[in-house]
């Protein structure tokens, strides 16, 4: 799964000791899977911990690993290089971007691989993407329009007639889609 460095583990024990209330830290994915995913380490305090965590225990501290997380974890490196500015934590995830999503994944991390992997590189023709906000309890996938999207004329046919059409074709699960985008910045419209 994820390695951390002897200086890595000295590294974040060392930033633990000067926080009270640290349990220790957490290791997860914002976005797996996407192009967008960004690792992240943060201390883990009460309440933070989820029930699908893994949790190691290392010489120093305690590492909780997003459970969603795990997949897209593996082969990672967490390193901490010294330097004349005093020195550099290093995450390097390489799976972090790669799609890793099947039937059993979370409905959040199927509703991202579709767009974008299908949904966004038509828009992006356009200058234009789209991400997911919060899927809602009655299970509406809340977008977010950008670039060439926002502000431009057709975008509701887009919405409903591509984007949504693409979602519940793949996700019959899904009750529709709504969009949050204030389409009244017309400066990167594409039309």
């Amino acid at each position: 799964m994820i390695t951390i460095t002897e200086a890595a583990q000295d590294y974040l024990a060392e930033l633990l000791s000067k926080q009270e209330d640290a349990l220790g830290v957490r290791v997860f994915i914002n976005q797996p899977g996407t192009p967008r995913a960004e690792t992240c380490i943060a201390y883990c305090r009460d309440g933070d911990v989820k029930e699908e965590d893994e949790e190691r225990k290392y010489d120093k501290f305690t590492a909780y690993f997003e459970g969603r997380s795990l997949p897209f974890l593996e082969d990672a490196l967490v390193d901490y290089n010294k330097d004349r500015m005093g020195g550099q934590l290093t995450i390097k995830a390489p799976n972090a971007k790669m799609p890793r999503v099947n039937e059993d994944s979370p409905l959040e991390d199927r509703i991202n691989y579709v767009l974008y992997n299908e949904v966004n590189p038509a828009l992006a023709a356009h200058g234009g993407e789209v991400s997911l906000v919060e899927i809602t309890d009655d299970m509406f996938a809340v977008l977010q329009f950008g670039g060439g999207c926002q502000g431009c004329s057709a975008v509701d046919q887009t919405l409903k007639g591509g984007v949504e059409k693409t979602l519940l074709e793949q996700l019959p699960e899904l009750s529709g889609v709504r969009d949050t985008t204030d389409h009244s910045d017309r400066s990167q419209a594409y039309y």
